[in-house]
């Protein structure tokens, strides 16, 4: 029997985003918006258990959201101005029913502008748009950003303070404006791709519905500006990755590294895509930026029947590239990921070690997992061992904890024979 808590917890997960949009449409405040979504939610919450799950779950939320946000503008003298808007977009708008069925991919860009306007700084661009596009909780949003959860609170509630006392317009830039706007909004799409990705939170591995949602609007924003090479980048190397995705588990949900991947489970349709979405980019005269050299990296894998087939010298090549238009710690483990299997794990550690004490990755597990995989190649097993133990130790999920210390344990019984 199904859950009914449960039920309305997942479509939250689905909805909110558009609910959020369409009620910002509304009612011109993505802070009342967010809260007139939340309280449907509640609602929902208490009468689906005891009433069932409606046929139509999503037009029942935007149904009460609106019912509320009517009542709400109602009681506060303050906002007679948005209520005659409400008014007067609930006369001319569709039913409920249809506002859920149709389209919403302007509402959900024109909400992804307005939580990336320039007007915010760029970590709160970041949460905010978590927060609101991908309905993460401030938890989940913290977790991503290693840092706490009040201050990630205090980050998301001063956004949305700093949208509505600035005026800020609910709407997609026009085109003399969508390229200063460009950057911040494909930075944000891909976080929450990437969160989409590897989840930072929960069982699963994998979140594909926000993977799906920001390959959506990638998609999208190639619609917009189809001349920038780093929007197609980004397309490219949102789809090749979620091509990968049913490989990146066994039949018991474990996870598997891309070296032992099946690879006639990934998929290929999308990896046509993806390689069509890199073709576009680098045809199109102009330079190419972060997201298209990654997805040039990203490419590499996919062209390859096997992993030994893989062209490593020119992924160290083009993370070499990437390094100098996006310097990052973690481009330069990567890199040495790939400096492993061009030029052997000596020359690997060399490269794991330039950047083992950079404070950024104080909190980043993958270094340790790294740093542990070269080890174990150069048969220093009790030094891996002790790697894989700190690095489970400062995991984000339990899942990845537990793999780590599996692997840990492994590595410490090879150094005892």
């Amino acid at each position: 029997m199904t859950d009914p808590r449960r039920t309305v917890e997942a479509v939250w997960r689905i909805e909110s985003p558009r609910l959020v949009a369409a009620l910002t449409r509304l009612v011109r405040d993505v802070g009342l918006a967010e809260e007139l979504a939340q309280d449907a939610f509640v609602q929902a919450l208490e009468q689906w258990p005891r009433d069932g799950v409606p046929d139509r779950p999503g037009a029942w939320l935007m149904t009460a959201a609106r019912r509320r946000a009517v009542d709400t503008i109602r009681r506060e003298q303050t906002r007679d101005v948005k209520y005659a808007l409400a008014a007067a977009d609930g006369r001319h708008e569709p039913p409920a029913d249809a506002v859920v069925d149709r389209p919403v991919e302007d509402d959900l860009l024109a909400l992804v502008f307005l939580t990336c306007h320039p007007v915010l700084p760029r970590e709160s661009r970041v949460a905010l748009t978590l927060r609101l596009f991908c309905g993460l909780t401030t938890d989940e949003v913290a977790r991503a950003f290693l840092v706490p959860s009040p201050t990630i609170g205090q980050r998301i509630s001063r956004a949305k303070r700093t949208l509505a006392e600035a005026q800020v317009p609910f709407e997609v830039p026009q085109a003399d404006e969508l390229p200063a706007r460009l950057a911040s909004v494909l930075e944000v799409v891909y976080l929450v791709f990437t969160e989409g990705h590897s989840a930072t939170s929960g069982d699963a591995w994998v979140r594909r519905d926000l993977a799906a949602e920001a390959m959506r609007l990638g998609r999208a924003l190639t619609g917009l500006l189809p001349r920038e090479p780093e929007v197609h980048g980004l397309v490219a190397l949102m789809e090749l990755q979620a091509s990968r995705f049913d490989a990146r588990t066994d039949a018991s949900d474990e996870p598997v590294l891309l070296a032992d991947q099946d690879r006639n489970r990934w998929d290929r349709t999308l990896v046509m895509h993806g390689l069509a979405a890199l073709d576009r980019a680098t045809t199109l005269g102009r330079p190419l930026g972060p997201y298209t050299l990654q997805a040039a990296i990203a490419a590499c894998h996919s062209r390859a029947a096997r992993f030994e087939d893989t062209d490593w010298e020119a992924v160290v090549a083009l993370y070499d590239a990437l390094a100098q238009l996006a310097p990052s710690p973690v481009v330069d483990l990567n890199r040495a990921v790939a400096v492993l299997h061009a030029d052997g794990p000596e020359a690997a550690l060399a490269a794991v070690d330039a950047i083992r004490d950079d404070p950024r990755l104080a909190l980043y597990h993958l270094l340790g997992a790294v740093r542990a995989e070269v080890l174990t190649r150069l048969g220093r097993y009790d030094e891996a061992a002790v790697e894989l133990e700190h690095a489970a130790t400062i995991a984000p999920t339990p899942r990845e904890r537990r793999l780590l210390t599996e692997r840990a344990a492994a590595a410490a019984e090879r150094a005892a024979t």
